[in-house]
């Protein structure tokens, strides 16, 4: 097992990342927690057919109850948010309760915004069930969505620790490996040159990934995402550097529907985007057409879906949170491990989207 300690201004915290470590949740409750009045496990439909009673069988010793949310970003609603919440108080949690996010990204998401938003605040920890969740589980950014725009009702508000028990991830579909390993991409593209070649030229078939291969990855994400949450915990300055290719991302998945097209696969559109962007405004020197190849052989889509708004896309972008003044600003490249923050005008944006499509 890997323990990476994870520093932020307002709390330091461990991530545990091996096969088993479910096992290793009781003892760090008992430890770390004397005074554990109550357990309130927040997970989705799917995960709770899948690994519920796994976790119910290491904490039989507490008192837990589960809130069971819809599964995928349908998770992030306002609806669903006050139906935890009335859940938690239906159940009489107090301060001296614990969260505990048992999902993907969606459900960390949601649980870390209820658990900073009960009783001003009461611990909570990720048990991550995605590789997607190895990027959204760490760092203490939680929210739910609105119609307007993903992840713009929450708060930053780091867990007591996350618990990443690899054995979780044998039940996962080739959609969401598909989904989570865009972002250990994103993660090599902004920081670590080597480990981009590494994983370019290892990395031939997601179907078939072996357990060394998605420990090495993962970790290494994390060490990466670690690397930015330390120095700015609030992305008001370098954390918004992880945000590389979620400016057009985050567009098209809102306007694909939430839930219909998986996270990573439309971040990746938008890396290949900021990519091309990037060797036209930044002279960054980088072998696109290869990358191209190499992810549309893992099975990534790299082309906007034909039917979508550029002009709504745009619209989208503006409501990005990075945008300043409804200004969009798009994190580019000048080299693999430099990226930089720049403000592109809606024109610019629409003309290359235009001839992005072609």
């Amino acid at each position: 097992m890997d323990t990476i300690q994870i520093h932020t201004k307002s709390k330091n915290y461990p991530v545990f990342v091996g096969e088993g470590t479910l096992q290793d949740i009781g003892p760090f409750l008992t430890h770390h927690f004397p005074k554990l009045t109550k357990l309130f496990i927040i997970t989705d439909e799917t995960v709770a057919g899948l690994h519920l009673e796994k976790l119910l069988a290491v904490l039989e010793p507490f008192k837990t109850t589960v809130f069971t949310a819809p599964k995928g970003e349908r998770a992030k609603t306002f609806e669903v948010y006050y139906n935890a919440l009335s859940t938690a108080l239906e159940y009489r949690l107090d301060r001296k309760s614990i969260v505990l996010a048992l999902g993907g990204g969606a459900v960390g998401d949601l649980s870390g915004f209820v658990a900073a938003s009960f009783m001003r605040g009461i611990p909570f920890i990720q048990i991550p069930t995605t590789i997607l969740a190895h990027d959204s589980a760490v760092g203490g950014k939680v929210a739910i969505n609105h119609p307007l725009g993903k992840n713009m009702i929450g708060a930053f508000y780091q867990p007591e620790a996350v618990f990443y028990d690899l054995e979780l991830l044998k039940t996962l579909p080739i959609q969401e490996i598909r989904s989570g390993f865009a972002e250990v991409i994103k993660h090599a593209l902004i920081n670590d040159d080597y480990f981009y070649q590494w994983l370019s030229s290892n990395i031939d078939d997601l179907n078939s990934l072996t357990l060394e291969e998605l420990s090495k990855s993962l970790t290494k994400g994390i060490r990466i995402k670690n690397e930015f949450v330390s120095q700015d915990e609030r992305e008001t300055g370098v954390r918004a550097f992880l945000n590389f290719g979620h400016t057009l991302g985050h567009a098209i998945e809102a306007e694909m529907g939430y839930g219909n097209f998986t996270h990573g696969e439309s971040v990746m559109i938008g890396m290949v985007f900021a990519l091309k962007l990037s060797i036209e405004y930044r002279g960054l020197s980088f072998p696109l057409q290869e990358f191209i190849q190499w992810v549309e052989r893992l099975g990534y889509q790299t082309k906007i879906p034909n039917h979508l708004s550029l002009e709504k896309l745009v619209t989208k972008m503006k409501q990005d949170k990075k945008s300043v003044g409804e200004t969009i600003h798009f994190v580019f490249l000048e080299e693999i491990g430099k990226p930089v923050l720049q403000e592109v005008n809606d024109a610019d944006i629409l003309e290359r989207l235009r001839k992005f499509l072609k």
